[in-house]
């Protein structure tokens, strides 16, 4: 087996629909599975599943322990030489899938690469970034980002002084979309499950630069995200009240907890 696409569900049972209908009409030169991880979600995703796509392999997590542990399931059971780790409000077309894979195997140093991802109108996602420093929270989600220091720093992050149009190794991905190499994984390990939501991508990014390997942005594969980041829209003050915006503050905390006074990762 060349790849084994993996969707993890939470709820999302029309996005998991729309996507499947895709994947399966996908027009690849190699075999490839595609498994979906039901998260618990009891919105009938599963039940659709077993009724509308028999070629699907189905995983039912008995509960939602969060984005880094269905997922891991996903990979667990994955046959492929290759995975692709794929949220289902992304419409991925025969040629970025083939262009991943060929990467892969033109690359054997990376262990993780993602495409260019462009929003419904074209425009570009910045789904790539530098390693964050403690100033991400207050430059990120408060008024600071609106400061010409805050400004400076997010364009640095976000790596905005580069036009996002060639392929080059990148500090880490966003998780939306990534393709991994499984055999790597025994040197690098699995998503850390600590982290329920958010921060999971970049410690694997990080984990993969401290093994040796690499971490690759491919510009030539390009695929369509109908979802906007909402963790980096909601302030501090306002994070209190939502719930999604204080998972993705606890998992910053955690994050930088289990990196404190640790050096980044040679060359990065």
């Amino acid at each position: 087996m060349d790849l084994s696409i993996i969707i993890l569900n939470y709820k999302q049972k029309g996005l998991v629909k729309y996507c499947l209908k895709n994947l399966l009409a996908l027009s690849l030169p190699f075999k490839f599975e595609i498994i979906v991880v039901d998260n618990a979600s009891g919105d009938g995703t599963a039940e659709m599943i077993k009724s509308e796509f028999f070629g699907v392999r189905l995983i039912q997590a008995e509960e939602n322990r969060g984005y880094a542990a269905g997922n891991n399931l996903g990979i667990k059971a994955a046959q492929g030489k290759y995975l692709l780790i794929l949220n289902p409000d992304l419409n991925i077309l025969s040629g970025a899938a083939l262009k991943l894979h060929q990467f892969m195997e033109n690359h054997p140093q990376a262990c993780l690469v993602g495409p260019k991802i462009l929003n419904p109108d074209g425009s570009l996602q910045y789904t790539c970034s530098r390693f964050p420093d403690w100033r991400l929270p207050f430059f990120r989600r408060t008024f600071l980002s609106r400061t010409k220091a805050g400004q400076k720093w997010n364009e640095y992050y976000l790596m905005t002084d580069w036009d996002h149009q060639s392929n080059r190794p990148v500090d880490w991905l966003f998780g939306a979309c990534l393709m991994v190499r499984k055999s790597a994984l025994e040197k690098v390990g699995l998503l850390d499950e600590r982290f329920f939501l958010y921060m999971e991508d970049l410690d694997w990014c990080r984990r993969t630069w401290e093994q040796g390997l690499e971490v690759w942005y491919a510009a030539e594969a390009e695929v369509i995200h109908y979802h906007q980041r909402l963790s980096a829209e909601v302030s501090i003050f306002w994070s209190l009240f939502s719930k999604t915006a204080r998972l993705h503050l606890f998992s910053w905390l955690k994050y930088f907890f289990k990196y404190s006074g640790k050096d980044l990762p040679k060359g990065k």
